[in-house]
């Protein structure tokens, strides 16, 4: 099979790199806009050899995974620009309902799975990572933000030895490539990139995505730094932070870290 673009995708301008293999789909991304690439434009691959996440982490991608970026250079503030993260985790999350219906919809039998977005990047299927975002701008010619959104979906193999417990599609026993996520991928994109508008339709998005999120009223503790901040996991606010309510009655907004949930909290805290 290929990477293609779905038919919403095309329709709507966007432009398709595929790659047989690519350090990085995001660096390749960066590179083209400040070579004057303005997008929209998707650059994808299924296999990554020096891919990342946040914090400089490396992201594993072997053969068969997806490593997808898309590039838009765009009118807006970085701070408006970062939301566009919760953008993409509701374009994926909806993607991944659709390729696993239709493998469900191929091989009956096979389990129901309930995909959440975990704040502030991956998508979790069972409690274990699935997927991740990493956002990522820098400004360009006459002043405009290049914005690339990078995700990587673990479609035929999930890491060993991660902080968090990962998973793959296939061993959730759902049976479909890197293409099929892509395809359903670019399509699911463009409805909810209409939704963000630039920004203005944030809330609006807040909204979804706390519908699909993992954790709302569960104990979590948020590692940021040095700084450890533990409560309940309130809600997000207007700016896509996570409100923690603390035992001493506060309500923090964090901006950034790492999420540990239930359990995992205390030992995330020590």
């Amino acid at each position: 099979m290929t990477f293609s673009l779905g038919p919403r995708a095309t329709s709507s301008g966007y432009r398709l790199a595929a790659f047989d293999t690519i350090g990085s789909t995001n660096t390749e991304a960066l590179t083209r806009a400040r070579a004057g690439e303005t997008g929209p434009i998707w650059l994808v691959t299924k296999a990554q050899t020096a891919g990342r996440g946040r914090r400089q982490r490396a992201w594993l991608a072997p053969p068969g995974n997806l490593a997808a970026s898309i590039l838009e250079v765009i009118d807006v503030s970085p701070g408006a620009a970062a939301t566009l993260s919760f953008a993409a985790g509701l374009a994926l999350e909806a993607a991944l309902q659709k390729v696993s219906l239709e493998a469900r919809i191929r091989f009956p039998g096979s389990d129901n799975v309930t995909f959440q977005l975990k704040w502030p990047n991956d998508v979790l299927a069972g409690g274990r990572k699935l997927a991740g975002i990493l956002l990522e701008a820098e400004t360009v010619t006459h002043g405009r933000l290049a914005v690339v959104v990078g995700i990587g979906v673990n479609v035929a193999a999930a890491p060993d030895g991660m902080p968090n417990p990962a998973v793959s599609l296939r061993d959730l026993g759902i049976d479909i490539s890197a293409e099929d996520v892509f395809h359903a991928l670019s399509d699911a994109w463009v409805e909810f990139r209409g939704v963000w508008d630039e920004g203005r339709g944030f809330r609006s998005l807040r909204r979804l995505w706390l519908d699909r999120a993992a954790g709302i009223g569960q104990t979590v503790s948020v590692q940021s730094g040095a700084s450890t901040i533990s409560g309940r996991f309130d809600t997000l606010d207007d700016d896509g932070c996570l409100i923690v309510a603390t035992s001493d009655g506060r309500r923090v907004a964090v901006s950034a870290g790492d999420v540990y949930f239930g359990a995992a909290a205390s030992i995330g805290a020590t």
